[in-house]
């Protein structure tokens, strides 16, 4: 069998997608399919797959353009059992759909290969109701009337990483009717066991961290990801725990770390101008980029807690890279999994509000050490329930081959 990824990038700083294709593609590898990944970048990000990439950038603009897409497609679609679209609202997408419309109507007796898209959250009503996104949200309708919905209604299902993934992406658009909507999951791959090796890398990126306790927000720097509020709601638990003499004290409290590309962006900067405007955070919140590699695994093992009080989560692999290193996590509830981790044990869970992080961060503060060591035992076993890697890819091959 052999099954086509097409993405618009593969590129660790888009975001999640890409190490989905990743796990994916290189567990059906296993599994005994052959795998092939096509997208419009114009270079490598890792040396370890064992798919074969083909790489048709660089990108032109916003919309990830490039017209070596369409052509390449028309000419090798036709070679896979199954071809897999991973995002929405890019170009990828429209030439997917181009191809298969295409290929039809010039081999009509050909029967053409089983078409699966994976919107990957990129359906949740979120993006169409935040303040900062109406004039997306209005180009979003557009281009689903124009585009989208073709590429929907064409596949012959949909695949989505959890039930509530499956709810959300019913409210925004019309018409929105699918031929079939299956939950395939998404697992993440146990990490390397720990070293001290993994350590030292990461805390040679925050030398004035020394041995300190801290939490772990690993993730890209965004206004969706929660992080002002994040900063917000520790500068307040900070400043009211630094009036106390007794214990309980600010010294009590672990340090903040907020890893994850975006800090040169322009809400990056503000977030690193606002902990440096207050008097309370300083040598509490560190910023040290993206962490990849030993370092990344060195951040997880590392930390009290991972805390990730997203607006809008499809499903947080990071989250769940956090429980294989069995690490409990402070997550909003918009992060779609929440629950099976909440009613794992392994979560605190709050609303995506100011008061909402805040109240997160004090009541993981507020538990006691063997609290907070029962939660990171239940955070092994939540994973292994849920989001074992083996389970689910045995689940997608099921699908791609039924």
């Amino acid at each position: 069998m052999r099954v086509l990824h097409v993405i618009s990038s593969m590129d660790p700083k888009t975001g999640g997608v890409c190490e989905a294709v990743r796990i994916f593609a290189n567990g059906l590898e296993d599994l005994g399919v052959t795998n092939e990944v096509v997208s419009v970048d114009s270079e490598h990000f890792t040396n370890h797959d064992k798919y074969i990439s083909h790489l048709l950038g660089p990108a032109k603009n916003a919309w990830f353009y490039s017209k070596k897409l369409l052509p390449w497609l028309i000419d090798n679609v036709n070679r896979f059992d199954t071809v897999v679209v991973h995002g929405l609202w890019l170009y990828h997408g429209y030439a997917v759909k181009q191809a298969f419309s295409m290929l039809k109507q010039w081999n009509k007796s050909e029967k053409p290969p089983k078409l699966f898209v994976m919107p990957h959250g990129m359906l949740d009503p979120y993006f169409q109701r935040a303040k900062g996104r109406r004039l997306k949200a209005v180009r979003n309708i557009i281009y689903w009337g124009l585009i989208e919905k073709k590429l929907i209604h064409l596949a012959d299902e949909i695949l989505f990483t959890c039930e509530t993934e499956r709810i959300l992406a019913r409210e925004p658009f019309w018409p929105y009717k699918p031929k079939m909507e299956t939950i395939v999951g998404l697992g993440v791959v146990t990490p390397p066991a720990y070293n001290t090796t993994m350590g030292e890398l990461f805390r040679n990126t925050i030398p004035d961290l020394c041995n300190s306790p801290y939490l772990l927000f690993l993730s890209r720097i965004h206004e969706k990801k929660g992080t002002d509020m994040l900063i917000s709601a520790y500068e307040k638990l900070v400043e009211e725990y630094a009036g106390r003499t007794e214990k309980g004290s600010i010294n009590t409290l672990p340090k903040l770390i907020i890893a994850g590309p975006g800090l040169d962006s322009v809400y990056g900067l503000q977030m690193q101008q606002k902990v440096l405007k207050s008097k309370f955070l300083d040598k509490m919140v560190y910023f040290p980029g993206m962490l990849t590699g030993a370092a990344k695994w060195g951040a997880f093992y590392g930390c009290e807690a991972f805390v990730l009080p997203s607006h809008q989560e499809n499903f947080g692999i990071a989250v769940v890279e956090a429980l294989t290193c069995n690490k409990p996590v402070l997550i909003s509830n918009q992060v779609n999994i929440w629950r099976e981790i909440h009613d794992g044990g392994a979560a605190v869970v709050a609303e995506d509000t100011n008061d909402g992080t805040y109240s997160m961060l004090f009541n993981w503060s507020c538990l006691s050490p063997a609290d907070k060591k029962k939660m990171a035992e239940q955070a092994w076993v939540c994973y292994e329930k849920h989001f074992e890697i083996n389970t689910v890819l045995n689940r997608f091959h099921q699908i791609l081959t039924n």
